[in-house]
């Protein structure tokens, strides 16, 4: 006769105790870097990976040597922007075309294109990681340092480490994460879950440009180990003695380096990476080329005569003014917004610090003031070409580019139709 199954050796029984809990660190490159009294644990993360978020989660959780600080790849604008989205609806547009920040806003905004594609085809928030760990450090009210350097700055030094027909690939790959559909390439997210945000939003490109490395990833490194440095150093006798470094996976060897062998004072690090690039000497020399060679055409003409001079500036003034109107046209304009760049495009060619796409972007942005709804749409109608002409936010964008861009092409034509007519 046979007896009947004991309780244990039940199927489901045998089941329960044979399968055990994965190890959330199990396979997670870290390291540990002892320094000044203080015991960094730095965590190599994917931004696109829930595994890097239970791995976060694992070690705020641990009992055995519990973290007295969190540090995040943030800086503090991205910070904010992670934390208080709502921010957004209270950006001074006005502020950012006065101050001449439009080209780096726009910057910024393409760059979450990228993001936002990963997110919709993995099914996980790029940044997850870093949102799980600024959560955790509040609720165990712990302090949470923002240690990655200005996003702003970094592009800004990344623009101007490559040549001037370098700087295109830049834009193009902005411009073709936006619009792009298509799913991200395998290769792309492997890449992604053992490098950098940034690095993977410009593609091939960073990948095969050194100086362009250096400034995504390279300053990167050593800016991080020098701001945990320094937050320990502000925090003098009460400075934490275990904390959590959460970074990208292509930044825990550099940053482990910097943070074991850097001797350098951490305020001369960060003094000398935070520095914004000089401006482009040769694209000054240009400029003022190109504002003594118009100059000296008039001279000319009015040399040889006031009607040949008068001609010159005639068609100076028209064909300059008409490549403006067509660029604020084409961005949808308001009509005094048209009206200020035709008036504005003879006159700022001949000002290098002037813009016609300022002056007309300033008027738009006046005559048409963005609204809350505005602001709300933006994360969507950024991704469509329809968005761009529908929002009053991105058509103030659209009008400084394109009604630049119309003068830019106008002053090559009127140019050369001077030149025409000295010849004549």
């Amino acid at each position: 006769m046979t007896e009947p199954a004991s309780p244990s050796a039940s199927p489901a029984s045998d089941a329960v105790t044979l399968v055990q809990s994965p190890d959330p660190l199990h396979g997670q490159p870290l390291a540990v870097v002892e320094r000044d009294g203080v015991r960094y644990t730095l965590l190599g993360t994917a931004h696109v990976s829930q595994q890097s978020v239970d791995a976060v989660n694992a070690l705020l959780a641990r009992e055995d040597a519990p973290f007295d600080a969190v540090a995040v790849e943030l800086c503090e604008g991205r910070f904010r922007a992670m934390t208080q989205p709502q921010d957004l609806q209270q950006m001074d547009l006005l502020r950012i075309i006065r101050e001449g920040k439009i080209p780096m806003v726009a910057a910024n905004l393409a760059l979450s294109g990228f993001q936002r594609r990963l997110a919709e085809q993995l099914g996980v928030e790029p940044g997850a990681e870093q949102k799980a760990a600024i959560a955790g450090a509040e609720s165990r009210d712990l302090p949470v340092w923002r240690i990655d350097r200005e996003v702003g700055l970094t592009l800004r030094r990344c623009y101007a480490s490559v040549s001037w027909w370098r700087k295109f690939g830049i834009i193009s790959g902005l411009l073709g994460s936006l619009f792009d559909d298509e799913e991200v390439a395998e290769d792309d997210i492997e890449r992604l879950k053992q490098g950098d945000m940034l690095e993977s939003s410009f593609g091939e490109f960073a990948r095969n440009n050194p100086p362009l490395y250096q400034a995504l990833i390279a300053e990167r490194d050593r800016f991080m180990a020098a701001r945990l440095r320094e937050e320990s150093a502000l925090a003098g006798s009460d400075a934490p003695r275990e904390v959590l470094v959460v970074i990208g996976a292509g930044h825990l060897a550099g940053t482990r380096d910097a943070l074991a062998d850097s001797d350098t004072p951490p305020a001369s690090t960060l003094a000398a990476l935070n520095q914004a690039p000089p401006k482009g000497q040769w694209g000054r020399i240009f400029g003022w080329l190109l504002i003594a060679t118009i100059l000296g055409l008039f001279a000319v003409g009015f040399w040889k005569g006031a009607d040949v001079g008068t001609e010159l500036l005639i068609n100076w003034i028209a064909i300059t003014a008409i490549g403006g109107t067509l660029g604020c046209l084409a961005a949808g304009g308001h009509p005094l917004s048209i009206l200020a760049a035709a008036v504005a495009s003879p006159v700022t060619p001949l000002s290098p610090a002037l813009a016609s796409g300022t002056i007309s972007a300033l008027v738009e942005a006046w005559v048409r003031r963005p609204t809350v709804a505005d602001f709300s749409a933006l994360r969507d109608d950024l991704y469509s070409f329809r968005g761009w002409w529908k929002n009053h936010v991105l058509r103030v964008f659209l009008n400084f580019f394109l009604t630049s861009f119309g003068t830019s092409i106008a002053v090559y034509l009127a140019g050369g139709k001077m030149l025409q007519v000295l010849s004549s």
